[in-house]
């Protein structure tokens, strides 16, 4: 069974760090590239950056360059994303999904179609 789940989201003050975690299973990890997003109230969803363990490749969106930071444990099947210098805008529902049917890619999507399948977010709570 094919499993995504993202963890580790909390109330956080402004200037705070939290790490997340999308832990795996039910997939080929080392040929998948897993993805960051997410989505506050009323907004659309946002990607954050992308990793395919495989081989350390790492794609930022320009927002969020600097201040998070994607790492894998290829042995614990886990990817994590460090948020740092957190702000109120940062208050969102994180969650990450991941991609392995075309190995040889780097798809990093926010269309649901794109990516082979979506874990349940963590709620990140910046307060001012």
């Amino acid at each position: 069974e094919v499993q995504l789940q993202a963890s580790g989201g909390g109330l956080v003050q402004a200037g705070g760090s939290l790490r997340l975690s999308c832990t795996t299973s039910g997939f080929p990890f080392d040929d998948a590239t897993i993805g960051w997003f997410r989505q506050a109230p009323g907004k659309d969803r946002e990607v954050l950056g992308c990793m395919k363990s495989g081989d350390g490749s790492i794609w930022y969106e320009d927002s969020v360059k600097g201040r998070f930071t994607i790492s894998s444990d290829n042995d614990k099947k886990t990817v994590y994303l460090q948020l740092n210098s957190l702000n109120p805008e940062d208050t969102a529902v994180y969650s990450c999904a991941g991609h392995w049917q075309n190995p040889d890619d780097f798809v990093c999507s926010i269309r649901e179609q794109d990516m082979d399948d979506w874990g349940k977010g963590t709620q990140v709570t910046v307060s001012s």
